[in-house]
């Protein structure tokens, strides 16, 4: 007996047909005798369906507050839908928005980030022995407007609704059987893995691996929330996501102790292991970005401070940096860092702005920028790993443009064109596929 809570993305829940499916899993849960809390997304295409609606009624930029409380109306379909569905199975249940949930949240419309998280009513809702689903994706402000957490942001729902319920673990339901050791979708033979540790979770949703939203697995780190990402279309056994908690989780409301399953334990690498051992967790990769380089930045302290400081006050993240070594009697050397594709215009101008006050000889701006990660335990203290993956990509004749590391990653950048035959050419070289190929159920990751 467990206390659960079920996310179920936007591919699980795509068509009448999906709904009944999921309510089935959902009942089959409860009946078990767990508590069951689901948080779902918008059906299918529904919040790009919305999207289009918007900039066709306003081409030149719908309201950022009017758009919020649109795209919030697909979760809510979702959630009602859902809940007819489960009561027609014969089971109560009851649907909540996100203000209803009690998912407080800034102003920041379309990026709003949660600041309280009080579900008070879902927890009266299971106490009376109901299924409680809750709309993801959305909140409130401190001003009663309603607010989304940006894409993605139903698995952050769940994994705050998880921790504020003190649940035993946080289901995310997609397409896939897990998580793999790159996408399967450009790898059919990627390896699914059965266990990862929630650092090695982090760095790969923060560079590109597409199944997890970011901000959830901070989220899940930051309060200990056990992850448990599995398939919708089927009952195979998914990719448990360890953090550091005891194996109980308090007391159900009827005395009875909650617990997580005992199949959740930890990874270890020892010194006997070597490089054809489970080291490598998987690849990400990232499409999405673009390059700048500030060329003839003054060597002196506080000039790239004020780049980057620039960038980040114009609201745009920053990746990787790379500063090269003055070794001109000018003393200049040259910035170059990564970023969403989508912000370099306003990036571009921010930096342009300081080139006067600073004397930066130009701004360089490339587009179409791709990268690879490379994810797993000890990777600094293995050189071995660094060396295969080099020659990996310089057999596939694949030119790298910028390298950062950490203690569990390896990235690189280079072409945007050349990134899956890069995640390929990697992938093979670690030997990381498996026998059989994996299946995408709803053809989208998600």
């Amino acid at each position: 007996m467990a206390l659960l809570v079920q996310k179920f993305g936007g591919s699980s829940v795509s068509d009448v047909d999906a709904i009944r499916r999921v309510a089935q899993r959902v009942v089959a849960a409860h009946q078990s005798g767990d508590d069951v809390a689901v948080v779902v997304s918008a059906m299918g295409d529904t919040t790009d369906d919305l999207l289009d609606l918007a900039t066709q009624v306003s081409p030149n930029g719908p309201p950022e507050r009017e758009l919020d409380m649109l795209l919030t109306a697909g979760e809510r379909i979702s959630m009602a839908l859902l809940a007819m569905a489960i009561q027609d199975l014969g089971t109560a249940a009851r649907s909540f928005t996100g203000q209803q949930a009690g998912m407080r949240t800034d102003s920041s419309h379309g990026r709003a980030r949660l600041l309280d998280v009080t579900p008070s009513r879902v927890a009266e809702s299971l106490a009376r022995g109901e299924v409680a689903i809750v709309a993801g994706f959305q909140g409130v402000s401190d001003d009663d407007d309603i607010t989304t957490l940006g894409r993605g942001g139903s698995d952050t729902t769940a994994v705050a609704l998880a921790a504020a319920l003190n649940a035993d673990v946080c289901e995310i339901y997609t397409d896939v059987d897990g998580l793999y050791t790159a996408d399967p979708r450009i790898v059919p033979t990627a390896s699914r893995v059965t266990r990862i540790t929630i650092e090695e979770t982090l760095e790969m949703a923060a560079h590109g691996a597409k199944i997890l939203h970011l901000r959830a697995v901070e989220y899940a780190r930051r309060f200990s929330v056990p992850l448990h990402v599995r398939s919708s279309f089927s009952d195979q056994e998914g990719t448990w996501i360890l953090v550091d908690r005891p194996l109980t989780g308090g007391l159900h409301k009827d005395g009875t102790a909650r617990h997580t399953p005992d199949t959740i334990t930890t990874n270890t690498i020892t010194t006997e292991d070597t490089m054809e051992d489970p080291l490598i967790s998987g690849i990400a990769h990232d499409t999405s970005l673009a390059k700048i380089t500030v060329v003839g930045v003054p060597d002196r302290p506080g000039a790239a401070a004020k780049v980057i400081g620039a960038v980040s006050t114009a609201g745009v993240s920053i990746d990787m940096i790379v500063q090269n070594v003055s070794t001109s009697p000018q003393g200049l050397s040259d910035i170059s860092f990564t970023l969403p594709e989508v912000d370099g215009a306003v990036a571009v101008a921010a930096v342009r702005d300081l080139q006067q006050e600073l004397g930066v000889e130009d701004v360089l701006y490339t587009s179409h920028v791709g990268k690879l990660s490379l994810i797993g335990a000890g990777l600094r203290s293995n050189p071995a790993v660094a060396q295969r993956m080099f020659v990996a990509l310089a057999e596939a004749g694949i030119n790298i443009e910028m390298i950062s590391t950490s203690e569990i990653r390896i990235s690189v950048i280079t072409d945007q064109d050349v990134v899956e035959e890069a995640v390929r050419a990697v992938h093979s070289a670690f030997r990381l596929d498996a026998d059989s190929t994996a299946v995408v159920y709803g053809g989208t990751g998600r």
